[in-house]
């Protein structure tokens, strides 16, 4: 009966994401549009103004650049080798200081358009599995209809709400958040095939009847216990973004997201779309 306030919480954070999207768009990592990811240690530390100008003296285009302490972080257009040790070599000349590699690592943009095919090839493949997976196992269209639908918008409330994190706390799109849009896909469907299981149980001893009776029943009985389930993820993944590394916190963050609005979407968005389309059948 609260299908409606559902389906306006979903509505409403969906398009939240997409406006975000849409205005704001990704800061996408070296992954996906290629470039030189470079980290020097200098001791003294350098200023940043003599990093802009070591730069601009080679021409390197750099797309961003901190210097925190004795650590200058750049990530620049594609250059090579030869061109890197001379950026290290000028900035220990100018400044006397003593300049450390630390990292040094280049992806050409083909690279990162393959990197993209990709992704969604995997997205696309997972979907399609999933579908004729439940189809299979339940007997029935609906029940895997549901489940993708479901699916789609924990996608898309992963996707929308990774892009307000991008542009307000500097999250990348990279590798590691396609890790998590997938695992956020199959942990939708896991608390999904809970309920299904239950409803399908009820069918097979009562017989036909009323779907939403039988729904409301399922809800009853599996949401605890999903509940208790996934807040022990949630506990865990909270830990980790609070006191985590900052190679992994946006990884764990974009989990975090697809936990909460995995375990949402099961009761509240992939039964009463079940429910829907089998009055919409029997009609």
């Amino acid at each position: 009966k609260f299908r409606k306030l559902y389906l306006s919480i979903s509505s409403i954070v969906i398009l939240i994401g997409l406006f975000s999207i849409l205005r704001f768009g990704y800061r996408y990592s070296i992954d996906f549009v290629g470039g030189t990811n470079l980290s020097f240690q200098a001791k003294p530390p350098i200023t940043k103004e003599l990093v802009a100008k070591a730069t601009r003296d080679l021409q390197i285009e750099v797309i961003q650049s901190e210097v925190k302490g004795d650590r200058i972080t750049l990530r620049t257009k594609a250059i090579d080798e030869k061109k890197q040790d001379k950026l290290k070599n000028n900035l220990q000349r100018d400044s006397g200081s003593k300049v450390q590699t630390l990292l040094a690592e280049t992806v050409g943009p083909t690279l990162g358009r393959e990197t993209i095919r990709k992704t969604i090839i995997a997205s696309l493949i997972a979907i399609i599995g999933i579908l004729l997976y439940m189809a299979y196992a339940f007997k029935g269209f609906t029940f895997a209809i549901s489940a993708v639908v479901a699916l789609a918008h924990d996608f898309l409330v992963v996707l929308g709400m990774y892009s307000v994190v991008s542009h307000f706390f500097g999250a990348e799109f990279d590798t590691l958040f396609v890790t998590a849009l997938l695992t956020t896909m199959s942990f939708s469907v896991h608390d999904t095939i809970i309920i299904f299981d239950k409803i399908r149980e009820y069918k097979r001893k009562i017989g036909s009847g009323d779907v939403e009776e039988y729904a409301n029943r399922a809800l009853t009985e599996t949401l605890i216990r999903s509940v208790n389930n996934s807040m022990t993820i949630i506990f865990m993944l909270l830990a980790l973004v609070l006191l985590g590394g900052t190679t992994i916190k946006f990884f764990v963050a974009a989990l975090l997201i697809g936990t909460i609005t995995g375990v949402y979407s099961s009761p509240f968005v992939a039964t009463p779309v079940w429910v829907w389309l089998e009055r919409r059948k029997k009609k």
